[in-house]
């Protein structure tokens, strides 16, 4: 059964061939191709990281895990601590209260760090939604592989239907011959009887 393009999206979706978006397009040719639509797109994704986005995204899955916070809490913890010991005992503390230096470095950590987040969700968002028209594109060929099961069913009930109502009148076109058959015997039968009577 050779389909066409125009004939599959006219008749299955109800939309022009040329109205449709490239991705619902190309479902249509795999459709009729009898090609497969699913693929890795986590795997894709991850074949297309350069050297610089994995580290940003290995800094960014660090940065948000209960790992980094307990090691960031003994480190701010120890350095106040280490600090203030100190400068009980000598005047000259390398970071006295209110600790500039440690401010200064958090602060160049967070102009840091924040951006490399921010890098890392952007992809993560890029990645969602390739994986959403990834979704998209599946359930569509689904659809379309739905709707042509439909239609086969259709088409074969349709047939059975016909073969049905074909058989049906053969039965009632032979019973009406026996009918006959059997009104010619009984009247035969009746002429006999009457033809028996004279006698």
């Amino acid at each position: 059964m050779t389909r066409s393009t125009h004939d599959v999206a006219d008749r299955l979706l109800h939309k022009g061939f040329d109205s449709l978006t490239r991705a619902e397009q190309a479902v249509i040719h795999r459709f009729i191709e009898r090609r497969h639509v699913s693929r890795d797109v986590h795997a894709e994704h991850e074949e297309r990281l350069t050297l610089g986005q994995r580290l940003a995204d290995r800094v960014a899955s660090f940065g948000g895990s209960w790992t980094f916070i307990v090691i960031f809490g003994v480190f701010l913890f120890s350095w106040v601590l280490l600090n203030s010991l100190i400068l009980l005992r000598e005047a000259d503390a390398f970071d006295p209260y209110p600790y500039i230096l440690l401010n200064l470095a958090l602060s160049m950590l967070a102009a840091i760090q924040a951006p490399i987040i921010m890098m890392s969700q952007n992809r993560q968002n890029a990645k969602d939604r390739e994986q959403a028209q990834h979704d998209y594109e599946v359930n569509l060929k689904a659809e379309l592989e739905i709707m042509a099961l439909h239609e086969k069913m259709d088409t074969l009930r349709e047939k059975q239907w016909e073969a049905l109502v074909s058989m049906e009148q053969e039965q009632i076109q032979m019973l009406a011959h026996l009918v006959e058959e059997l009104k010619g015997m009984s009247g035969q039968q009746s002429q006999r009887e009457a033809g028996g009577e004279r006698a």
